[in-house]
């Protein structure tokens, strides 16, 4: 698999053949060794993104599609392979690295299609003495961060649109899950894709090699997946440049269960809004709000779930260690478990699906994203009291609620602050759908109509007569 930087269509050592390990989470043991960029190599990164944006950008709309869907049909010939990697980096079961890859590898053909769709609009100003002429233009060279626990993903929601819309870029992978990245990196060259266009800097100080590039004036876009800590860090620093900016940061997902729900509809969608990705997604349901009624058979029936689901390791000791000290936080404040709650012993970063009741809302884990395969039940007696409790967070990315009531469910996904809903359904992203939040989960769409056009400037031309 390929370990080195790739700069300028070419695999180079880092600066000084500096380098780190990336680690197998099943095992804690070492996996593999990556070239540790230096600030000098990220500024070459951008040298190279700046050298071809004019011509990438001449590129006819219909070549760049292409190039993704080539890149999309590799990515599907090698799901195998690629989902061996991805579990090994990640610690995801091959089934969810298999469902990732074609999730991820769908941006890239929605992108492929979107490349030709880019138009602008011709009409006459209202005193008919000007023609007014608007257009799209990419906005320039863009920086990508992008977080751990989507390794595929995470990047082709970001790489389509900015190559379909003519942009050149420098992404940044997690040190933690370099490999993926690194590999469509590769994929990329084979369909096709010019020298320059895309460049993949894997370092271990993001901070210290990101920052400079942050600030350099010929950098044009900064998007980010991640925490909203780093994220307002981010926000911070592209000021100094006015920089386009888009935030996919954290989330606090409420899940709401009302009193007309059905129960096995809701259990099913509890588990897969909980367990996608072992709870290591921003999207992950966080607080299981459900009406009084049905609050002891739900939390029953789920734990009975939990407890029947596979024990997966988590990225790092670091991340197990947070959800072990959120689920001790809330057993010493009274909650009862049902199902896990316990670190087993071994090798590896595992932690059991848990389901917690009896949880106060003064525990930690009612504020802070778990991370992790926890789940924590509340209780509410009234539908204005089941949303007060939803919005109860800084965060807003997604909501999932259950219930029969058209209505209801009308006046729910209204009322919710969050970019996102789920109603009657466990899972929301979709290529084509806008993926994105609201308050302190960030700003900007990807995927969808709206993703592309978080990589273009609109330009208008007044013509006079």
């Amino acid at each position: 698999m390929p370990n080195q930087l790739f700069i300028a269509g070419q695999w180079r050592d880092a600066e000084g053949g500096a380098t780190f390990e990336v680690e197998n989470p099943a095992t804690g043991e070492t996996l593999a060794t990556v070239a540790d960029a230096s600030v000098a190599d990220g500024k070459a990164a951008l040298d190279a993104a700046v050298a071809v944006q004019d011509d990438w950008a001449r590129t006819a709309p219909r070549d760049r599609g292409e190039i993704l869907r080539r890149a999309f049909e590799i990515i599907t010939d090698r799901t195998d392979e690629l989902a061996e990697q991805m579990t090994a980096e990640m610690g995801k079961p091959i089934s969810e690295s298999k469902t990732e890859i074609a999730y991820g590898a769908e941006f890239f053909r929605w992108f492929a299609e979107e490349a030709v769709r880019i138009s602008g609009r011709y009409s006459v100003a209202p005193n008919g003495a000007t023609r007014l002429l608007t257009l799209k233009q990419p906005v320039g060279p863009c920086l990508m961060i992008t977080p751990w626990n989507f390794p595929l993903a995470m990047g082709t929601r970001k790489i389509g649109p900015a190559v379909a819309a003519g942009c050149t870029m420098v992404i940044k992978p997690a040190s933690l899950t370099p490999l993926t990245m690194l590999s469509l990196g590769e994929i990329m060259a084979e369909a096709g894709l010019p020298a320059g266009v895309l460049n993949i800097v894997t370092t271990k100080s993001t901070g210290k090699v990101m920052e400079p590039l942050i600030r350099d004036p010929r950098l044009r876009k900064l998007t980010f997946t991640g925490s909203t800590e780093v994220g307002r860090s981010l926000i911070e620093q592209s000021a100094e440049q006015v920089l386009r900016v888009s935030m996919e940061l954290g989330g606090n997902a409420p899940f709401l269960v009302f009193e007309d729900a059905d129960l096995d509809k809701a259990v099913e969608g509890a588990m897969l809004a909980k367990m996608r990705n072992l709870g290591e997604a921003c999207t992950a349901a966080n607080r299981f709000i459900v009406h009084e009624s049905l609050a002891e058979e739900f939390a029953s029936r789920f734990a009975a779930k939990m407890a029947e689901a596979p024990v997966g390791p988590l990225v790092e000791a670091k991340q197990r260690d947070k959800v072990a000290e959120l689920v001790d936080d809330a057993k010493e404040q009274g909650a009862k478990v049902l199902t896990g709650g316990e670190v087993p012993e071994g090798a590896g970063y595992f932690y059991p699906p848990t389901v917690l009741t009896h949880v106060p809302q003064q525990a930690r884990m009612w504020q802070e994203e778990i991370f992790g395969p926890v789940a924590p039940v509340f209780t509410f007696t009234d539908d204005d009291e089941a949303l007060r409790m939803a919005n109860d967070t800084e965060f807003g990315l997604v909501a999932y609620a259950f219930t029969e009531s058209y209505s209801r469910a009308i006046k729910v996904y209204e009322g919710l602050h969050t970019g996102m809903v789920g109603i009657n359904q466990g899972v929301v992203s979709n290529p084509s759908a806008p993926f994105g939040g609201m308050k302190s989960s960030g700003f900007g769409r990807e995927g969808g109509d709206e993703g592309i056009e978080e990589y273009l400037e609109t330009k208008y031309v007044g013509l006079a007569l």
